[in-house]
């Protein structure tokens, strides 16, 4: 469980738990940084793996920009190569995106990108992991009472009369996508609303 002291990940070691699930948790807090390729070489096979760790910022600097490629995309990506590896066939990965990843969010560019690359990273690389009889999926909540949603965001969102969801309630739906069968699904989880596997339309053939 990756970005498991705050928010969404704290939740969801907590649902965990409760099910006396044993539960790893690699946060940045304790020293463990998801865009670091080395730290990821000390993880061992578990039996569903969360990435979860996020950072959003309205800021479009270099170094702004680095951080969320960092933590958003390759946090995901060299969780899954070494998942990959270590993983048992039967094994689930889960990763948080976002509605970003499904929708434009035009307050925070940088963010949608990340997030959109994390979607369609999920949905291309779910084929090659079923060759090693794992699974993956992606679960995209929409404004969700974390940390990443900062003073000024928040106010937006309550002027926009979108109401936050609680993180539990994203927690269940990510233990929820982890029990599907398929693989490469992308969940949206919306307030009021069960999560429902997103549906892409597609794009014309050539003639």
């Amino acid at each position: 469980m990756t970005g498991g002291r705050s928010g969404i990940g704290a939740a969801l070691v907590t649902a965990l738990e409760r099910d006396s699930v044993e539960v790893q948790v690699l946060d940045l807090v304790d020293g463990f940084d998801v865009s670091d390729p080395d730290a990821w070489e000390a993880v061992g096979p578990v039996d569903l793996a969360c990435l979860n760790a996020g950072v959003g910022s309205t800021d479009e600097d270099l170094a702004t920009y680095r951080r969320l490629l960092g933590v958003n995309v390759d946090g995901v990506v060299f969780g899954v190569q070494r998942l990959r590896q270590v993983m048992e066939p039967g094994g689930v990965i889960v990763v948080t995106a976002s509605l970003a990843g499904l929708v434009p969010m035009a307050r925070d560019p940088i963010y949608t990108l990340t997030k959109h690359a994390v979607v369609g990273y999920v949905r291309a690389v779910a084929p090659r992991l079923a060759e090693h009889g794992i699974r993956i999926k992606a679960v995209c909540p929409g404004f969700t009472d974390t940390p990443i949603v900062v003073p000024e965001l928040r106010k937006w969102v309550a002027a926009q009369g979108i109401p936050l969801m609680r993180p539990e309630q994203v927690a269940e739906a990510i233990l929820h996508a982890a029990r599907s069968r398929e693989t490469g699904e992308v969940w949206a989880v919306q307030p009021g609303r069960e999560p429902v596997p997103y549906e892409f339309r597609g794009v014309p053939g050539p003639r």
